[in-house]
């Protein structure tokens, strides 16, 4: 079933189809992202690691080449981490300025306890006032850039807090909102809440709302949109090891739902070795990009026929010889399996949140927080 979809307008950038490539730490690096775009031909909008602004503002070395973008990314987008208000807007300031980027996002989604014990990420929104100052910092920093956020439901069952965040981000002149339909306290487990995002665009009907979580196909794309009115979507863990995933959000959205791609086990080895080559001609070492890309030999070979020791022998490669020696003795010839799709990467749920002292005693008083409070690192 068709689900027609307008495309996504933020500022001046069309995104068409609406589709985003959500950030995640260690995976969408500029390697990645290239290989996304070119399953997608192009087409949507491919976002950053998260950026710390404290980083950013002191020029970190790592944060600095995390930052580099591919000559053929239109829009560069960036997201940017922060919970201090003068801090963020230096950095908006700063990417402005130096045409770092085209596109600025927003994180109020992250909840990792490094993040959310310093009030940061899916935390933040909690304190509205602290929440509206970072806003209106970044909006007033960015000039010409559109600003957009990401966000979870809430903190946890009993402190949601996307409606008002929502209305406070429409008041501050922010350009779109993406939602995880999850709260912090969730992590990525369960299932994520698509009414809520369903009750978010009609809550800001001024601007796009995106719908992220639980998006493992390109079906599962089309049936949001139809589901929950959303303007369009935020794909995460859907596309670990499934690259070509956009290629199939392309297709779905432009009318082709049946266009799936479904490839045999010896084209996923060759786009292994492609996203392997990449990594170590961006990190300038090929042993040191094919040991980054360890991580990502699971999430690619999920489903296949392939033995315990060899997939242990693959994660542990430190060349491209010897990544391409391994897969070459596999039965490449295996079609796609079928199930394949469906949950990758963490899916652990019901964590406590670890918030700073008091942070719930009052939702509006943000006392305590300053530069101290902000991430050194960038990347998550």
């Amino acid at each position: 079933m068709s689900t027609p979809v307008s495309p996504l307008q933020i500022g001046p950038h069309t995104v068409r189809p609406p589709v985003v490539l959500a950030p995640m730490a260690g995976i969408t690096n500029a390697p990645f992202r290239t290989l996304c775009r070119e399953f997608s031909g192009g087409k949507g909008l491919f976002v950053s690691e998260m950026i710390t602004t404290r980083a950013l503002v002191e020029r970190n070395e790592k944060t600095m080449q995390l930052i580099r973008f591919d000559a053929t990314e239109k829009p560069r987008s960036i997201q940017l981490y922060g919970v201090d208000p003068a801090t963020v807007g230096k950095a908006v300031r700063m990417i402005a300025e130096e045409d770092l980027a085209d596109h600025i996002d927003l994180n109020f989604g992250c909840p990792v306890p490094k993040v959310t014990r310093k009030g940061g990420g899916s935390a933040l929104p909690y304190k509205r006032h602290l929440l509206r100052a970072i806003l209106r910092e970044a909006v007033s920093g960015a000039g010409d850039l559109p600003v957009t956020m990401k966000m979870r439901k809430g903190i946890d069952d009993d402190h949601i807090t996307y409606l008002d965040a929502g209305r406070i981000a429409v008041e501050e002149g922010v350009t779109a909102i993406a939602l995880h339909g999850r709260t912090a306290a969730q992590h990525y487990g369960g299932t994520a809440d698509w009414e809520a995002i369903a009750r978010l665009k009609e809550h800001v009907p001024e601007i796009p709302v995106l719908g992220n979580g639980d998006i493992w196909s390109a079906r599962d794309a089309l049936r949001m949109v139809r589901e929950t009115g959303c303007d369009g979507v935020v794909v995460g863990r859907g596309c670990l090891g499934r690259p070509w995933l956009f290629a199939d959000l392309v297709a779905a959205f432009e009318g082709r739902p049946d266009d799936i791609a479904e490839p045999s086990l010896r084209e996923v080895a060759d786009v292994m070795v492609r996203h392997a080559t990449l990594l170590g001609e961006w990190i300038g070492d090929e042993s040191k990009g094919v040991v980054d890309f360890r991580k990502h030999v699971a999430w690619y070979l999920k489903g296949f026929a392939v033995g315990s020791e060899m997939r242990k022998r693959l994660a542990i490669t430190s060349s491209l010889a010897d990544l391409r020696a391994g897969l070459d003795e596999l039965d490449l010839d295996q079609p796609w399996p079928a199930g394949a799709d469906g949950p990758r990467g963490r899916t652990s749920g019901n964590n406590r949140v670890v918030l700073p002292d008091g942070w719930l005693k009052d939702p509006y008083d943000c006392a305590g927080i300053s530069e101290e409070a902000e991430l050194d690192t960038s990347g998550g």
